[in-house]
């Protein structure tokens, strides 16, 4: 497959990275010539310099010929317009855009997305899609990671073992038996920064970040497994007025179990906008560093607070102040990777990173076969991907236990007829099943090829 991405920062990096990893003709476009010779040397990509919207420098990309086009610059309006150039001039089947602005997402102008309007195939909002990670996290609080699949009836839990957790030493085979009914399975493994698939003959060990996918009625019950204590959010802070904090609150508002918001925003204007587009929830004009706010905000009886301004280090310490005065989680925005590792010192209970989530949900268009969603883990070390089960793949008619799935890959769940169920080697997969598989990112590219059609490439 030949795919243009325009937009050489963190999210076209990372999917340049998956795509030239499994050996796609991938071709970054970016008017910083920098950043388009750092990825030229460092991917085995094809690199120009110049504008993503204009004619010739898509020309000089390949577009007459490419099969895809993913617009993912920090300009909504240059990826629009290079969506409707590749399409008029160029006749790209299939144009991606991320954008950002909240105007361009309002469902009343969806319209202008039509084939013979503005033709984007597929839109992208990072906003929104951190504003659900971030719902998932406060769902799940003792998980520091989190994703629902097959349609929320199954959640991924990214859990770390602390030394009070019962079932350390036990090996995961035994886990089965000793808890028969659970439907949940541990899928991957975090060790001293090495991310693997386990064999039933592993064992957990403490500082273990294991990953879990487990029916979602069972969610608690696998937390406390693992050694966790779950409760219900029922007081939330919100630090960062903006887009992310905005779209958490409203969600949080027409939740029925009766969150009790509040939103502190430094920004007087933007304060001002919040309060207008909330009923319920109390907005603050203040810092969110600032103890006297934060106890305005009666942030030691908060169940959670949740830090999404647009400054990582803001981020980071406004979670460090709020657990200072009392509030026992504390969940952070954090954009640079690099500052993911300060999150255990620091005693910050989770992270969300914009750009995974926008570059998992760029991979959920773009993967072969009947995929439904893709989930990267970590430093794109890892995907979670759930499809359907066509009748023409490999997979189709096969126990679980004949399939030749590769080292790195586990089944999580499958769903049956609208039924989730805990996979075992006697499990038969069949047609219209929906499976969620855990692959490193080396065995992405064969899992692809088991779930492939050939007539339904897109």
């Amino acid at each position: 497959m030949k795919v243009i991405i325009c937009g050489a920062g963190q999210v076209g990096w990372q999917i340049a990275r998956h795509l030239a990893g499994e050996k796609n003709d991938v071709t970054v476009v970016d008017y910083n010539a920098d950043l388009v010779r750092r990825a030229a040397e460092t991917l085995d990509v094809q690199g120009v310099a110049g504008f993503a919207s204009y004619p010739d420098v898509l020309e000089r990309a390949g577009a007459r010929d490419a099969d895809m086009i993913i617009a993912a610059t920090h300009s909504d309006e240059v990826n629009m317009v290079t969506c409707q150039v590749a399409h008029s001039i160029f006749a790209v089947p299939r144009k991606i855009a991320r954008l950002r602005a909240q105007s361009y997402q309002n469902a009343i102008y969806s319209d202008l997305y039509r084939r013979d309007h503005l033709p984007i195939d597929v839109v992208i909002s990072p906003e929104r899609e951190v504003a659900e990670a971030a719902l998932q996290r406060l769902a799940a609080p003792a998980a520091f990671d989190t994703e629902s699949f097959m349609g929320g009836r199954a959640q991924l839990l990214g859990i770390a073992l602390e030394p009070d957790c019962p079932v350390l030493n036990t090996p995961l085979r035994q886990l089965n038996d000793l808890f028969s009914t659970l439907r949940a399975i541990v899928v991957g493994i975090r060790r001293d920064d090495r991310l693997f698939a386990p064999d039933p003959g592993d064992q957990l060990f403490d500082e273990d970040q294991i990953y879990v996918m487990s029916h979602v009625e069972d969610v608690n019950r696998t937390l406390e497994i693992f050694g966790k204590t779950t409760r219900r959010q029922e007081r939330v802070v919100i630090i960062g007025g903006g887009n992310v904090g905005l779209a958490v609150a409203r969600a949080l508002e027409r939740r029925t179990d009766r969150v009790r918001v509040k939103v502190i925003e430094r920004n007087r204007a933007q304060a001002e906008r919040a309060a207008d587009a909330l009923e319920r929830t109390v907005v603050l004009n203040g810092d969110g560093l600032d103890t006297a706010i934060l106890a305005e905000a009666n942030i030691a009886r908060a169940d959670a607070v949740l830090c999404v301004t647009d400054d990582d280090k803001v981020n980071l310490l406004a979670a460090v102040r709020a657990k200072s005065e009392g509030c026992p989680m504390a969940i952070a925005l954090v954009n640079d990777p690099t500052l993911v590792p300060l999150m255990a010192p620091l005693d910050i209970d989770a992270y969300i990173n914009p750009r995974a989530t926008t570059v998992s949900s760029i991979l959920r268009h773009i993967r072969h076969g009947r995929v439904r969603t893709v989930y990267s883990i970590g430093d794109a070390e890892a995907e979670v991907i759930e499809a359907q089960v066509l009748s023409t793949s490999p997979l189709a008619g096969r126990l679980i236990r004949e399939i030749e799935f590769p080292e790195g890959v586990l089944v999580g769940a499958v769903m049956k007829k609208g039924k989730v169920v805990k996979p075992s080697g006697d499990l038969r997969i069949e047609e219209g099943d929906v499976i969620a598989l855990f692959a490193m990112a080396k065995d992405v590219r064969e899992v692809e090829r088991l779930l492939q059609v050939s007539i339904d490439y897109f």
